[in-house]
């Protein structure tokens, strides 16, 4: 099934429940907040999307510059009813083309460890794990994940 995936202001209704429901599933899973760092906002990502089936928004997915050829996958979600559906490989597929488009050769991701389905998804996708990075490092909970975009 298609999907229209396109850049949505931050703030934006559609992003702000997406992000918001992305959120409080993280907060059922482990109780509390656990994203280290600076959260991001519309001042720190440089590119935000929704993807839509029809008139509902569906999924997420922004990027954050870490350095000049690196960025950061921020936010990535699907709503549980369109999951399996395709989708998060159409808003993954639109951020890595982005991310070219950027000029940045590789992307970065944090999960959390008890997100093993997130965890799988993006090891199929060419991420491959790797030491936890800037604010994650020492943390726990999260794994960490990049890919080479040139592959």
């Amino acid at each position: 099934m298609p999907f229209d995936v396109r850049a949505d202001h931050w703030d934006s209704p559609a992003a702000t429940v997406l992000r918001t429901a992305q959120q409080a599933e993280i907060r059922g899973i482990y109780g509390q907040d656990t994203e280290p760092g600076v959260t991001p906002s519309a001042e720190d990502i440089d590119l935000f999307l929704v993807a839509w089936d029809a008139a509902r928004a569906v999924g997420c997915g922004g990027l954050r510059r870490l350095d000049a050829t690196t960025g950061e996958i921020k936010r990535m979600y699907v709503v549980p009813s369109a999951r399996g559906s395709g989708v998060a490989d159409a808003v993954l597929a639109a951020l890595e083309d982005a991310a070219r488009g950027f000029g940045w050769a590789h992307l970065r991701l944090e999960t959390g460890d008890r997100l093993d389905a997130a965890q799988a998804f993006y090891r199929r996708a060419g991420y491959r794990p790797i030491e936890n990075f800037g604010p994650y490092a020492g943390e726990p909970v999260s794994r960490c994940f990049e890919r080479d975009l040139s592959r």
